[in-house]
């Protein structure tokens, strides 16, 4: 049985996590522990990087030994150990990818250094047991983009935001309104209780025959409506939750779409081809929903991981190490690389015209 331990602080959680297989080869998580920073943050509305990176330091040696205790194991039963090396916070980065360089040395085990993003895509490998190629919707607070998953390492960016992450819309959005942060959930709560129809938000590129994602007119939209409302009512507050989240559905499913088309037409030999949503935007129920209905309509299968997976976590950084280690990807001179803010899971694809700083370059 191979053993991996996995540790995660690329934002605003510190994660620690093991990872195996059981005998006839079926993934396993032995522990998962996360901790949250959402109360040192919530002042803010935002992470603060500075207070991530050092909420990071005072908790990740005592998060690891809780994954290796919930684990039943030590760390000489560990195989490797893998940790997020980018993109992210790189305050965060330093100190995660740095401990786990420390463990290596000490336990003369490999160091992986892995991609955020491939933890993401690779997430539904862990709990579904699925098998490549795949196409992947990657929607976080950092990231929205479509890719061709053809393998391990092998992913090819379809398309990207060309302002803001959905994530990002989400956070902003709750900013604006005053909900409390974490931003996507509670707009989320808030959109139950509203009417959807009220605003006639705009479906940025909705109709457009490039594949790409836009949300930073919708967030100007909401700043204007709830300007012009001022002072908000708590169903004011409502309505325009539900108005954006029914935009950004719309939205989405119709950008999707395109990209669903073009797997069909890469992957003519797929009887059920799959659509695989990853990151925390990922736990929306609404935007589950839209793209479930959208999957079964163009004749795919939505794989969507539990919520507690959804978000930044380290089991899904050990599985991504886990996979690397048995297909003998594990470098060998890994203690000198350095963590990467921006890490692109697809290096080859040019970045997009008019992306935003976190668009396709992260």
């Amino acid at each position: 049985m191979t053993r991996v331990l996995g540790i995660e602080t690329s934002c605003d959680e510190t994660a620690a996590a093991v990872v195996t297989r059981d005998a006839e080869g079926t993934p396993m998580i032995l522990s998962n522990i996360v901790l949250s920073q959402v109360e040192a943050h919530a002042a803010f509305g935002g992470v603060v990087p500075e207070i991530a990176a050092r909420a990071h330091v005072e908790a990740l040696d005592g998060v690891i030994e809780a994954a290796l205790s919930d684990a039943g194991v030590t760390l000489d039963d560990i195989d490797g150990i893998a940790a997020t090396a980018g993109p992210g916070l790189i305050g965060g980065l330093i100190v995660g990818l740095t401990t786990a360089k420390a463990l290596a040395a000490v336990s003369k085990k490999p160091l992986l250094p892995i991609n955020h993003l491939e933890g993401h895509a690779l997430t539904a490998r862990l709990t579904e047991g699925l098998d490549f190629p795949f196409l992947l919707l990657l929607v976080s607070g950092g990231h929205t983009q479509i890719l061709h998953v053809a393998g391990l390492g092998r992913y090819e960016r379809w398309a990207s935001t060309i302002d803001d992450a959905l994530g990002e819309a989400f956070d902003k959005t709750a900013k604006l309104l005053s909900l409390p942060y974490p931003g996507g959930p509670s707009v989320e709560k808030a959109a139950l209780e509203g009417d959807p129809a009220r605003f006639d938000f705009p479906r940025p590129l909705k109709g457009e025959g490039r594949p790409d994602f836009s949300f930073s007119g919708l967030k100007t939209a909401v700043r204007r409506a709830a300007s012009e409302l001022a002072p908000l009512s708590r169903s004011d507050v409502a309505d325009i939750c539900a108005s954006f989240q029914r935009a950004v559905t719309e939205s989405l499913t119709d950008r999707v779409a395109r990209s669903l088309k073009r797997f069909h037409e890469a992957r003519p030999d797929l009887v059920r081809p799959k659509l695989v949503v990853a990151g925390g935007v990922a736990a929306n129920a609404a935007i589950r929903d839209a793209l479930k209905t959208l999957s079964e309509a163009e004749g795919f299968d939505l794989i969507a991981p539990p919520l507690r997976l959804c978000g930044d976590n380290a089991a899904m950084i050990a599985w991504a190490g886990l996979e690397r280690l048995e297909a003998g990807l594990a470098a060998e001179d890994t203690m000198s690389f350095a963590p990467r803010p921006r890490w692109p899971l697809d290096e080859t694809t040019a970045p997009i015209i008019g992306t935003g700083k976190r668009g396709a370059k992260a």
